[in-house]
């Protein structure tokens, strides 16, 4: 029941998606209807009722020309080719910032100085009193980019949680970073236009959001504190059994994102629920266990520990917020090959495999100069592992090399 429960579930959030924006439509739609269901046996009753449904039919093909006009307006453009970042600079208050480009899966954004300030440093949060609502501009667009993004998919409304800020070295112990609720649509809506090129039909005016809503005045990539987009936050992070196993999800192809391949061992969105403090660490940690649970099936008292050990943006994604995470566990692999994903992750997850990762060797050659496709990492990684997994396993390699005593959490 569980596969049902997620697809009706899916259905009808998409039809009040759609239908909260083209209601117009389906009440001159209830008009036709109730003339229909009015048709009484009675001559007065008959001509009046025989009128309202004409009225009515009247009016409903009208507004079905209009919706279709409206719909048949705008053409979209799959962009096939990675985000142009040697065009456009990481924000100037990003320490050291470079791109990694990943072939094939696409491109995120690190810096080495704010992964080493989340190791150490202390970042207060508040949550915004108003949720986040799409700017008109991607209003206009939105009941049309909905339907691209579902085709093949299991897309769910839900409530998740948005970033304005970053937690950079110079913000730690200052201003809290500003956390909003928002609605996974939106974020399908905004975030996820980075990789279709809209264009309308009878003006040939193009909108690309990579240019129009990512960078700022100068060219630069815009921080989160300025994009005016829904940025809900990335949370993964990687699990590691007690006899030196890695978890890893192999993602089905009804995910939003790195369809069919392989996932940190829990990687998701954050949500309200994971709301559970003024800390930025204590915020993400809650996310990235939660996701860890769901889909493994993993108990939270086999959870020892679970830092937080990096930051990125993934380019591709609107620029997102990611955090990734290390998770120690106190159980082997063998307590676990028998966990099934709860199952409401069923639809979402193919399998939970196990690899051997040696994360130090992996940490060392980051260190010395290597690429995230160094010969420590399996070629499984190498030719399967996701954008999260890729950059959640740098940034724990690089944390189990240099992290403090006091780093973890």
């Amino acid at each position: 029941m569980g596969k049902l429960t997620n697809r009706a579930r899916a259905k009808a959030d998409y039809a009040w998606f759609i239908g909260s924006r083209e209601w117009p439509v389906f009440v001159s739609a209830l008009g036709v209807l109730l003339g229909v269901v009015t048709l009484v046996p009675s001559a007065v009753g008959i001509v009046l009722s025989v009128i309202a449904l004409a009225l009515g039919l009247v009016t409903l093909v009208r507004d079905v020309r209009l919706l279709r006009g409206r719909w048949a307006a705008y053409e979209f453009t799959v962009i096939a080719a990675p985000f142009p970042h040697v065009d456009v600079p990481p924000p100037a208050s990003y320490p050291g910032a470079r791109y990694l480009e990943l072939p094939g899966r696409g491109t995120g954004l690190v810096s080495d100085a704010v992964d080493r300030a989340l190791w150490t440093a202390e970042f207060p949060v508040d949550v915004a009193a108003d949720p986040y609502h799409l700017p008109a501009e991607l209003k206009a667009t939105a009941p049309h980019v909905l339907p691209l993004r579902a085709h093949g998919r299991l897309l769910f409304n839900g409530t998740v949680v948005g970033m304005r800020g970053e937690p950079l070295p110079s913000v730690g112990r200052g201003a809290p970073i500003r956390l909003h609720r928002t609605r996974f649509f939106d974020g399908q809506c905004s975030n996820e236009l980075a990789t279709l090129r809209v264009s309308r039909r009878d003006t040939g005016v193009v909108f690309d959001l990579r240019r129009r809503m990512m960078v700022d005045a100068a060219g630069r990539l815009r921080t989160l504190a300025e994009s005016p987009l829904a940025d809900i936050v990335g949370v993964s992070t990687v699990a590691v059994t007690t006899d030196g196993w890695v978890l890893l999800v192999v993602q089905s192809n009804r995910n939003s994102a790195s369809q069919s391949l392989l996932a940190p061992s829990g990687s998701g969105s954050l949500e309200p629920r994971d709301l559970v403090g003024d800390d930025l660490h204590d915020v993400m940690r809650a996310g990235m266990e939660r996701e860890l649970c769901e889909e493994t099936g993993l108990r939270r008292s086999e959870i020892t520990r679970t830092t937080v050990v990096g930051f990125a943006r993934w380019m591709e994604r609107g620029a997102k917020p990611e955090f990734f995470g290390l998770t120690e566990l106190s159980v082997t692999r063998q307590e676990l090959v028998d966990r099934r994903p709860s199952r409401a992750e069923r639809d979402f997850t193919s399998a939970v495999r196990f690899e051997k990762i040696d994360l130090d060797a992996f940490g060392r050659e980051l260190a010395a100069g290597a690429d995230l496709f160094s010969p420590a990492l399996p070629e499984l990684i190498h030719g399967s592992g996701s954008v999260p997994l890729l950059l959640g396993l740098r940034a724990g390699a690089l944390w189990k090399v240099g992290a403090q005593p006091s780093a973890g959490g």
